[in-house]
């Protein structure tokens, strides 16, 4: 097989990073990925997925063992605060008619399953270790290592995350991370049997979600309006998100609330969005992912675009005749759903602060799913 590289250094090893490492080397590139965290930790509860997401995964080859340790479902039930239904909102089965349409797991284990993946590509893992410097010329990247050693590389692809370095070190004029003026708390809770599909209740200020994340578990979420981006002390978690809760007269959301304890993981994070200005790549180096492209969850689409930030690059890599011309296609092929996603979600919060047009709101839903539900 063709390519226009035959190495390649991935930096970071969250869900974009390991998802380029996978589709390079089904393309037979040589693929180091260098993670900075030695023990390969993802924190948090659940991460949803959409149909789009799941469509990834089928490409990477990860689908059938997703359906077996996350959870799969079809449909989207939106409830006022006391419990009475809103709508019914559909999931498109994007992935294949014998997919359901949406669902949910838990981020460790989607984690685990694309690391199991990635090493079984035979792409080389390297922890505890990262860049300290590189220096680009017309025919590769050098690379220097903080565990002291040097390599060089046809293409370098930066996948580290919101608080990139690789961002500071290529696209220095970038702008920061930028707090949307929402924080999320997350917790893993027993599934009771009625919850077979994800459960929305909407109240003043506050959004409560159930989502089933396996047969046996399901993740609560709750959006909080929150003017200022404070410091949250983790001991005080579980008594806030308790506190939270009881806004709430939804028999089922008072029913989770009284099964938290210290053993629900329960986390809390700002909402944070960031969108840096193409061109993502400088020469032999690209930024995928939450590097360029970090969204608030309210599409439930962030690691979706990272993922197919992945594959496009890699099909992109494959057909062209040039490594700017497979950049330059890689980002034409990316920015407007990226732009999308990150805007429209950004736009979904600031309704939700703000208490403005709920028929906007279901707008941009409506026309947001539509638009990632087209092929990449």
């Amino acid at each position: 097989m063709t390519t226009l590289v035959r190495s390649v250094l991935v930096v970071g090893g969250g869900f974009s990073g390991m998802s380029a490492a996978i589709e390079l080397r089904k393309r037979g590139i040589a693929v180091d990925l260098v993670e900075i965290d030695p023990d390969w930790r993802n924190y948090g509860a659940g991460i949803s997925i959409g149909g789009p997401t799941l469509r990834a995964f089928g490409t990477l080859g990860v689908l059938e063992r997703f359906l077996a340790e996350g959870y799969a479902c079809d449909g989207l039930d939106v409830f006022d605060a006391a419990g009475n239904l809103l709508t019914q909102v559909p999931t498109p089965r994007i992935a294949g008619d014998d997919i359901p349409g949406s669902g949910a797991v838990m981020r460790p284990v989607l984690a685990k399953i694309l690391a199991d993946a990635t090493r079984a590509s035979g792409a080389r893992v390297r922890l505890g270790c990262t860049v300290l410097d590189l220096r680009q010329d017309a025919n590769g990247v050098e690379v220097d290592f903080s565990d002291g050693s040097q390599h060089r590389y046809d293409l370098v692809i930066g996948a580290d995350g919101l608080y990139s370095t690789m961002r500071e070190r290529i696209i220095p004029e970038a702008p920061k991370p930028r707090y949307s003026g929402q924080g999320v708390w997350r917790a893993v809770l027993p599934r009771p049997a009625h919850v077979t599909h994800t459960l929305l209740w909407v109240g003043p200020n506050l959004k409560v979600g159930l989502n089933p994340v396996s047969q046996q578990e399901m993740y609560l979420f709750v959006n909080e309006d929150r003017p200022l981006n404070d410091y949250v002390p983790p001991e005080r978690f579980l008594s806030l998100l308790r506190g939270l809760l009881e806004r709430f007269e939804a028999p089922e959301v008072r029913h989770a609330a009284s099964q938290l304890n210290e053993h629900s993981l329960v986390v809390f994070r700002p909402l944070e969005g960031l969108l840096v200005p193409q061109p993502w790549y400088r020469g032999r180096v690209v930024l995928i992912g939450d590097t360029v492209h970090a969204t608030t969850p309210h599409l439930a689409s962030g690691a979706c675009i990272g993922i197919e930030d992945a594959i496009v690059l890699a099909e992109e890599l494959e057909r062209g005749t040039s490594l700017e011309g497979a950049l330059a296609a890689f980002q034409q092929r990316r920015w407007e759903r990226c732009r999308l996603v990150v805007e429209n979600s950004a736009r979904l919060g600031e309704i939700e602060i703000s208490g403005g047009d709920k028929q906007e709101h279901a707008r941009i839903m409506h026309e947001s799913f539509h638009a990632l539900a087209q092929p990449i």
